[in-house]
Formats: C-alpha cells, sequence, structure tokens
C-alpha cells in the first residue's frame, strides 16, 4: 500500500477503503484465568506479568482471522501494550510474548488480513485506572504503586471497593484518572520532563529522555521482532496521548476534565494529596454540574512516596510545605513553553511523534504510521498540525465516539446530545446528519491543517451491554445492529478508513 493525493492505494494503484476492528481489549491485560484482570491481586507482582494469549490463544488464531475475514475486516489495529513488552525492568523484553506476537502476525498474514501495531495505553497504566506503561516507570520516581488508591493518585476498578465502603467502580468513572496525581504527573514528565522538572534525573538522563528512550526503545525491539511479517503495514505511536498538566493556566483548577462525573481534583489539590495530606475536592454529575457535596482525597495523610522520595513538582519549586503547610509557589508553572503558552500537541506531542517514527522507520521500508491527538481540550490544543516538510507516510487515526450511548450505556437512535454545545438532538435524521457531521469536521481539519492526509477512525463503536444488558438474556441485538448501522453511514459518507472497537 501506498498513498497518493490522500488516497492509500494498492500496488496496482486502486483506491482502498480499510476496514476492520481493533483486536482487542483483552490485550489491555495479562492473560490469566478469565476476571483475574480485575481482582485486586491482578496488581500484585507486576515483574511477572505474562501478555503471551493475547488477544487470543495461539490455536486459535486460525479461527478468529478466518471469521475476520469473511466478515471484510481485513486491517485491523493490533492492541499491544509497553507493559507487555518490558514489564519485568528497564530493558527486559519478554521474548516469549514477541515470539508468540510473530507468529500470530505471520497467521494473519496467511489469511489476507493486514495490522498495524498500536501501542495501547489509558490513563497510563494499569496502576493507575487503565493500562499500557510498566509499574517501574513509577516506582522510578519512589511511588509506592500500593498507595496509589489509598491516597486519591488514581483509582481503579481492582481496588475501588476496598477505599469506598465495597461499592463497586462507578461506571464510566475510569478516565478521571487524567485528573488523578499520578497519571497527570506521569504525561507531564514523559512528555514536558525537560520544561516543567528539568533538575529530575535517572541514570543520568533527565527524567523526560530516560521515559521516551526506553518507550521507544521497547518498540523499537518489538520492531525487530516483528519485521518481515507480511501482514504488518504500520505503527501507531501512542494511543490517545495526554498533556497531564502541562498548558494548565492555574493549578488551582481543574482545567478540561476528560470525563465530568466523580470527584475533580485540581492539580494542586492532587499534589497536596499525593505528599500526605487529607483534601476535600469537589464532585460533579454526570451532566458535569457540580454537587453540594465534597469528596475526600487521603483520608489517612498517608504520602504516595517511599522514604527518601519526594513529589518531583516539589522537587522543582511548584510548592512548598516548609512550616508543616503546604503552599502553593507557581500557579503558573505549567502554562508557558519557552516564553509563550504552551501548546501541548505543537510544543511537546509532535516531537516526541517525529522521534519515534526516526527510530521505526528503516529506510528499506515504506511504513505507515498512524498518529493521534490529545482526547480532550480544544481541538487547536489536541491535534498536531503536519506540513509539507514533514514525513509523507502518516495517517490521521482520530478517535470518535457517540457520546451520550457511550457514557449512559442507552442507545435512541432518534436522540442524541452534541457534546460542544451541549444541546439536545431529535429525530432519527438529525441525528444521523450530527454523526456525519462530527466525522467530516475532523477530516476537514486534517485537510486543511495536516497536510491532507488520509483519515482513519482509529476507534468508534457501542458497548455490547446498552440498555441494561438485555440482549444477553434475549438474544436480539437489533438495537445494537442500528446504532452501528448509522455510525457506518457517517464513515461511508466522507469514505473513512475505519477499525471498530472493540
Amino acid at each position: 500500500m501506498r498513498i497518493i493525493n490522500n488516497i492509500i492505494t494498492d500496488k496496482e494503484g486502486r483506491a482502498l477503503v480499510l476496514r476492520g476492528a481493533n483486536l482487542g481489549g483483552g490485550s489491555k491485560n495479562p492473560f490469566g484465568p478469565p476476571g483475574s484482570s480485575f481482582s485486586p491481586e491482578s496488581l500484585k507482582n507486576p515483574a511477572e506479568a505474562s501478555f503471551t494469549g493475547r488477544p487470543f490463544p495461539l490455536e486459535e488464531a486460525e479461527s478468529h482471522f478466518e471469521r475476520l475475514f469473511r466478515a471484510g475486516l481485513t486491517f485491523l489495529r493490533l492492541v499491544v501494550t509497553w507493559e507487555s513488552l518490558e514489564h519485568a525492568g528497564p530493558g527486559q523484553y519478554d521474548e516469549a510474548y514477541l515470539a508468540y506476537l510473530r507468529k500470530i502476525l505471520q497467521i494473519a498474514g496467511e489469511k489476507g488480513v493486514s495490522v498495524f501495531i498500536d501501542p495501547h495505553q489509558d490513563v497510563w497504566s494499569r496502576w493507575t485506572g487503565g493500562d499500557g506503561a510498566p509499574a517501574w516507570t513509577m516506582e522510578s520516581l519512589g511511588m509506592d504503586i500500593d498507595r496509589l488508591d489509598e491516597t486519591g493518585s488514581a483509582i481503579t476498578r481492582q481496588r475501588h471497593a476496598e477505599f469506598h465502603g465495597g461499592k463497586p467502580l462507578p461506571r464510566m468513572m475510569w478516565p478521571s484518572n487524567y485528573n488523578r496525581y499520578a497519571a497527570a504527573t506521569m504525561f507531564s514528565l514523559f512528555f514536558g520532563g525537560k520544561t516543567y522538572a528539568p533538575d529530575l534525573r535517572i541514570d543520568g538522563e533527565n527524567i523526560q529522555d530516560w521515559l521516551q528512550n526506553r518507550y521507544i526503545a521497547a518498540f523499537s525491539h518489538c520492531r525487530r521482532r516483528l519485521k518481515n511479517c507480511a501482514a504488518l503495514a504500520g505503527w501507531g505511536i501512542i494511543n490517545e496521548p495526554h498533556c497531564g498538566f502541562i498548558g494548565s493556566r492555574s493549578l488551582a483548577r481543574a482545567e478540561y476534565p476528560v470525563m465530568p462525573v466523580g470527584p475533580r481534583p485540581s492539580p494542586w489539590e492532587a499534589m497536596q494529596a499525593a505528599s500526605g495530606y487529607t483534601v476535600k475536592v469537589p464532585v460533579y454529575n454526570a451532566i458535569g454540574a457540580r454537587n453540594a457535596r465534597r469528596a475526600v482525597l487521603n483520608p489517612g495523610a498517608r504520602p504516595l512516596f517511599k522514604e527518601g522520595f519526594s513529589c518531583p513538582w516539589k522537587q522543582a519549586g511548584v510548592w512548598t510545605d516548609s512550616g508543616g503547610k503546604p503552599r502553593l509557589l507557581r500557579e503558573g508553572h505549567f502554562a508557558d513553553f519557552e516564553g509563550r503558552r504552551a501548546n501541548f500537541p505543537e510544543h511537546f506531542l509532535k516531537p516526541f511523534t517525529l522521534r519515534f517514527m526516526e527510530a521505526m522507520q528503516d529506510t528499506d521500508e515504506k511504513m505507515f504510521f498512524f498518529i493521534e491527538g490529545a482526547p480532550s481540550g480544544p481541538k487547536t490544543e489536541r491535534h498536531m498540525r503536519w506540513g509539507a516538510d514533514d514525513p509523507k507516510n502518516v495517517i490521521n487515526a482520530f478517535h470518535w465516539y457517540d457520546g451520550l450511548s457511550l457514557f449512559i450505556k442507552r442507545f435512541r437512535p432518534w436522540f442524541t446530545i452534541c457534546p460542544d454545545k451541549g444541546t439536545f438532538i431529535l429525530g432519527r435524521k438529525k441525528v444521523q446528519a450530527h454523526y456525519t457531521r462530527c466525522l467530516q469536521r475532523e477530516a476537514q481539519w486534517a485537510a486543511q491543517n495536516m497536510g491532507n492526509m488520509p483519515c482513519l477512525l482509529g476507534e468508534f463503536g457501542l458497548a455490547f451491554d446498552i440498555n441494561g444488558r438485555r440482549a444477553f438474556t434475549t438474544g436480539d441485538y437489533s438495537v445494537h445492529e442500528e446504532a452501528l448501522d448509522m455510525y457506518y453511514k457517517a464513515i461511508d459518507a466522507k469514505l473513512l478508513h475505519s477499525t471498530i472497537w472493540n
């Protein structure tokens, strides 16, 4: 495949429309007994994790790829996490898992299926409510991963009941971890450590270089192990990269929350809680309105950091507790970059993206790279701009979901809410037109600001347990089919390439 004038073509020059699926959600977690991924024990012994068997056991691979091919889903986004490659420690790669991945790709090629690798993460890691990075990335900073939930630095499905009166994690609350200390700190250091924590070093390297170099080395090693697999068509860079605290104009306010529901600490409140102070934070409901009650973070007043370590932002002079009381010294610490307002995609995400591509691209390979913007914030602060001097073998792999159905797990073809304006949309035709406009706006933005590169809708879809899980009992999935039909009609209106989640 190659790109000619915004069109992906085959070797005969014929235009292609790539259709497929993400393979698959289970690959976010180690392979193990059913249900074990969400037990508290699953967060123990991180170095011993094994992802061999994700996305499915090797002996099942042929049947899965055959079914995907028959369904016309022949271009797949293959989920691979940093943790799956390097869970045992820096530079210690899981060769058994890599050998398994190579066999999976060989079978995919034999069955007529192509893939691109998705270096997947959600809210940084499994220990911070999602998936992605190894535990040692946080432990290297002195964080005690057993105290993340206890201190309010993260909120996980595995341990929510332990610290919240036996209650399970509320629906769709996991994205609020982007507003919590651990994930926000790790993203800020990964992308902006040299700017915002210039004196923080590990093994002689600034923390930004130390983290990025190990991430790139892990996926470069993966590329070497998968080289010459005919099914491999390209690489993603990082799933839904987040800015952390970068760009915050005031650490005393929570700006651009990814999801409105639940407790919402400001960066300053999150920093205090992580360093052993009990703080009360506002709680927001499902429509983003602030409740009267407040939630308590770190009621036991225990520090997240082990003895001999402390908050990197305290070390950087952002705040102090000299005199026994925490005081914020630099409210706008993350607001600027080299004398101008910080722009996360331009100043931090794009340089990392180019570094990753340079390391992964062999001179004799024709490989596609699939780039993504941040999951929240204004469009100009989420997406990278791409110019004439930037690499050409690049595809804008943006994501889109019908937010109302995703959040409340109910689908009505005649009703949704415009997320930008907060207005109701009534009537099936109007809802369908809204879906189409959402995708067209993303494609048009790429055409105008990203060198008219091709677009692939990397994630979209519908939860199968919508409408109270009724279909699981009745076997009637007509509502699901109607929803997906409307989504695909919007995709077809722009002839977008797409990989459905999940």
